[in-house]
């Protein structure tokens, strides 16, 4: 199945705008390699790899709340968008892909997160 409208997005500097109100409603995810992980990462975001993805799909309604503002990362931006479809398509009604994941993110709000 795939979601028929675009994504939504949320630009690297509304997303650390919304990481400093330290919302508890906010769900945080990481998409990438735990390779990847290991040379950059923001502590916030939980890391669960595509690649692992047969691991911790069948817990996703009980590891995360449907209706809480869910933010996927990846590096660029592309592998996410891929859980954001998937996780529309299971019910979650308030979900946002990181636009340029965290390549952009260490661009753009933090240069100390290193660029590979």
């Amino acid at each position: 199945m795939f979601y028929s409208s675009p994504i939504p997005e949320i630009d690297v500097d509304d997303l650390a705008l919304r990481m400093a109100d330290a919302d508890q409603n906010l769900q945080l995810i990481d998409v990438r390699e735990r390779n990847e992980v290991a040379i950059a990462c923001i502590p916030q975001f939980e890391v669960l790899p595509l690649s692992e993805f047969e691991r911790w799909s069948d817990s996703i309604l009980t590891r995360l709340n449907p209706e809480a503002e869910t933010i996927v990362m990846c590096h660029h931006g592309m592998r996410s968008a891929q859980l954001c479809q998937w996780l529309i398509a299971r019910g979650f009604n308030n979900v946002k892909n990181v636009a340029g994941g965290i390549d952009a993110y260490s661009q753009a709000v933090d240069s100390t997160i290193p660029r590979y």
